[in-house]
């Protein structure tokens, strides 16, 4: 299952980053047996599972109504808990011969990305409307650097881990400046900046790593935790000042349109801080916010209210933390890097149920996990049972 998930990478990245969810899914219901829960889990599973209870429950509340099985958010995503578990304990079963197979070809999959995004973001999504266009599906230049552009997304997220496992594997800085370029290529050509952002976050996050690796993927947790639950004071505060505004006159275009529907959200938080609006009550809200706000910290607040927030912001410092090290290594330097460029995409971007997107964090953990079980300290340890470990 890793090795075709390994194979996977590139093409869903550039030909289908929709298709991310199916996948994962299918390979967490195939490796369901190998799931178990360690001792080392149960913080983040309790919070979980809390905050299933509280997303479910909040569907009594919201003037959502999906009509069609595909918009019923809490089905899908209660599903894939436990499929998505499967996949990341995979990583966790698998023999560390297949493990290094299976990192090397999504390693050598995603450098070839890398280059191809590089061409694409330089020519316009030239190679991708020939493919379509050779296969008896043409589309128009803009859809097509709109949809090329969402690659760069999948490969800002997956590039920390890609990168230390490259060099964990002999590959040296190649894989990283390949990656690198392709994003740096998609925010030229297509105007994708938000990539851009991941890949200096994920830098960050990393070097900080380097320097105190017991200390910086804490205090990292600390200021996502601080950012979930300020982020609707943060702007209120700013509205009272009457700062927003000019803020948002002086913001290029597609800036100023997020920052409107943030204000949006804002006052609705405010209307009702406690328990939210519901789930996906954002999809209700048109024309002053387009389907979700565009900002994860205010959708968590605005559908699920300071009580999903709250949550939300406990279990972001939970994974931050569990980047943590007495040492400095390749596989904290991925897990840290890998959430901080997740978290600042979250933070600005996409919508925070969307499958793919959630399917695309856990494609992140098990690159992670893989890496971290080819650690020296990982090798040199004896296997403990799933009941100590």
């Amino acid at each position: 299952m890793l090795i075709g998930f390994g194979c996977l990478l590139p093409l869903l990245a550039w030909l289908s980053p929709l298709g991310f969810a199916p996948t994962l899914a299918f390979m967490g219901l195939l490796s369901l047996p190998a799931l178990r829960a360690r001792r080392a889990d149960r913080p983040v599973l309790v919070i979980v599972l809390a905050g299933s209870v509280w997303f479910s429950a909040s569907i009594l509340w919201s003037p959502f109504r999906p009509d069609e099985l595909e918009d019923a958010t809490a089905l899908k995503v209660l599903a894939a808990v436990p499929l998505f578990a499967g996949a990341i304990c995979a990583a966790r079963a698998a023999a560390p011969e297949l493990l290094r197979r299976a990192l090397l070809i999504a390693v050598i999959g995603l450098t070839a990305y890398g280059v191809l995004l590089t061409i694409e973001g330089l020519s316009g999504a030239a190679i991708y409307q020939w493919v379509r266009a050779s296969t008896g599906d043409p589309i128009r230049p803009d859809l097509a650097a709109r949809n090329v552009a969402r690659g760069a997304f999948v490969l800002s997220v997956l590039a920390a881990p890609a990168a230390a496992a490259g060099w964990r594997l002999g590959l040296g800085f190649g894989p990283a400046l390949a990656m690198a370029a392709g994003i740096i290529a998609a925010e030229l050509g297509f105007d994708s900046d938000a990539p851009v952002l991941a890949l200096l976050s994920a830098s960050a996050a990393a070097g900080a790593f380097a320097l105190a690796p017991r200390l910086a993927p804490r205090l990292m947790g600390l200021a996502a935790l601080v950012v979930v639950l300020a982020t609707p004071g943060v702007i209120w505060g700013l509205q009272a000042a009457g700062l927003y505004d000019g803020l948002m006159q002086a913001a290029p275009l597609s800036w100023a349109e997020r920052m409107g529907y943030w204000s949006h959200a804002a006052a609705r938080i405010a209307a009702h801080p406690l328990i939210g609006w519901g789930l996906d009550a954002s999809r209700t809200m048109s024309p002053d916010i387009i389907l979700h706000p565009h900002n994860g910290p205010l959708q968590l607040w605005l559908e699920l209210g300071v009580v999903g927030a709250a949550l939300a912001a406990a279990l972001w410092a939970m994974l931050f933390r569990k980047a943590s090290r007495e040492r400095a290594d390749l596989s904290g330097a991925a897990m840290a890097g890998a959430a901080a460029a997740y978290f600042s995409i979250a933070a600005v971007g996409f919508g925070v149920w969307q499958d793919w997107w959630l399917a695309l964090g856990v494609a992140a953990c098990v690159l992670c996990t893989a890496l971290d079980r080819l650690s020296p300290a990982a090798s040199a340890a004896p296997r403990s049972s799933p009941d100590t470990d």
